[in-house]
């Protein structure tokens, strides 16, 4: 069972890693940066304080246990654990995957701390602000497009991405839950912060 899930991850990423073009190649690389995403890092903070003046310091306490546990899951204890060579780093793939300017990764990719981070990230802003904009829920595309570059990229399996999408939002959640706690515990009179979904 196990080892028809690996040959259909392998396929599946053979299949998205083949839709490739040398325009789009200088593209993904930019988007796969998280430097390059930090106008978006900002604009969110500045949306935190414009409108949750109160909330603040909870908010940005949430987010950043939201990115401390999908990173030290992903990468502080599965990578190792599990120890699954990256498309990029597996022997078999040599010559078959598309990789852009020699670019590798690290060794293992299970699970995937690019989409972890990110769908972390997205399911925190999403529950932050889901009673003001009804289309924060958009973020997911970014969150989704930024765990699509890792495998047009050939650094990740589709199912490195989707267990650390899993496991970002789970973490999102958490950190939510946390902001939340947070809330109730030193700022009841003037929290901005919606109440927790049933």
């Amino acid at each position: 069972m196990l080892q028809k899930l690996l040959e259909l991850d392998q396929e599946l990423l053979l299949y998205f890693n083949g839709f490739h073009a040398p325009w789009l190649d200088p593209i993904m690389m930019l988007l796969t940066k998280t430097i390059f995403w930090i106008p978006l890092y900002l604009l969110l903070v500045y949306l935190i304080i414009k409108y949750k003046k109160w909330d603040t310091i909870y908010i940005l306490l949430g987010v950043a246990l939201s990115i401390l546990l999908t990173d030290q899951i992903t990468s502080g204890f599965m990578k190792p654990y599990f120890a699954r060579l990256r498309p990029s780093q597996e022997p078999g793939l040599q010559g078959i995957l598309h990789i852009v300017n020699n670019y590798k990764g690290g060794l293992y990719g299970f699970a995937s701390s690019h989409a972890a981070n990110t769908f972390g990230v997205a399911m925190f802003i999403f529950l932050v602000f889901r009673g003001r904009y009804h289309w924060m829920s958009v973020i997911f595309l970014w969150a989704a497009l930024m765990s699509y570059t890792r495998i047009y990229l050939g650094v990740h399996y589709p199912g490195d991405v989707m267990v650390g999408a899993v496991i970002g939002l789970v973490c999102g959640w958490l950190g939510f839950l946390f902001a939340n706690w947070l809330v109730r515990k030193f700022n009841k009179t003037k929290s901005t912060l919606p109440p927790l979904p049933h």
